[in-house]
């Protein structure tokens, strides 16, 4: 995957972006920071034209890694006018393309919702610290298990103002969040995705009703996991496709959120 990041750049833009637009002069950097001695990697992205600060918004990566697609989606929210830090979850530069691999990874983290929290609220405080982020004004945003962290993020009361899971894991909302879920939620699914069960999205809705979470839940029917990622398809995974359509849609309604998010 990292030898195709100029291909994946042109499918994104293609796919998502539309109509004329102001090129951005779009700067990157990577930022290390670390985590009870894990050294972690992540990249912040802005466009250096704007000069005010700005809101920013936090990326967090499927169970891959922090990858080239990863850095790439903020690179887009950077285009769009936003600060953007792609958060590395498993630090030591750890990528993979193995399902077995990643699945692993991934479980390292997740069992421990308190270390699964706190490891994406660090990818948080680099966004902030940049200080080119408008105080109050932060979201984050997740695929895949990125989705499943930024819902933790939400439960755990994370300084953000919204989060958008694309794609991601369910984690139902625990019983003591209720009344105490301060974040607005946005989740992007597909109808065909058989990682998420139907019963676990009944449950998930269910559990955001009860804590009296503001959210909402767009479902794409017969689109499966992974619609985002115009590679989902290399891995061999009968429930990974990409899905143009869902695609554009996903990432327009993100934006939608983020509009009346961070209205004046």
């Amino acid at each position: 995957m990292r030898n195709r990041i100029a291909l994946l750049s042109f499918v994104l833009a293609a796919a998502v972006l539309s109509g004329p637009r102001v090129e951005a002069a779009v700067q990157s950097k990577a930022v290390h920071y670390e985590d009870e001695g894990t050294a972690l990697t992540g990249y912040l992205f802005w466009d250096d034209t704007l000069t005010d600060k700005r809101p920013g918004v936090l990326v967090i990566h499927e169970w891959w890694g922090l990858n080239d697609y990863a850095k790439e989606r903020a690179r887009m929210l950077a285009e769009l006018g936003y600060v953007a830090f792609a958060a590395d979850m498993y630090g030591d530069d750890r990528v993979t393309e193995e399902p077995d691999q990643a699945s692993e990874w991934m479980q390292e983290i997740t069992a421990d919702v308190e270390l699964w929290r706190q490891r994406a609220g660090l990818g948080l405080d680099q966004l902030i610290a940049s200080g080119m982020v408008a105080p109050g004004r932060v979201a984050a945003i997740g695929y895949c298990f990125g989705g499943g962290t930024v819902l933790q993020m939400a439960y755990g009361g994370a300084p953000v103002e919204g989060v958008v899971s694309f794609h991601g894991s369910l984690p139902a909302a625990p019983e003591e969040t209720k009344g105490k879920i301060a974040a607005k939620i946005l989740v992007l699914h597909g109808q065909a995705d058989s990682f998420v069960s139907p019963e676990v999205v009944s449950n998930f809705q269910d559990k955001l009703e009860a804590a009296g979470a503001n959210w909402e839940m767009d479902i794409y029917g017969g689109v499966r996991h992974s619609f985002t990622s115009p590679h989902a398809g290399d891995y061999g995974i009968d429930n990974l496709r990409y899905d143009p359509q869902a695609d554009r849609r996903s990432w327009r309604r993100m934006q939608s959120f983020f509009d009346e998010l961070f209205q004046p």
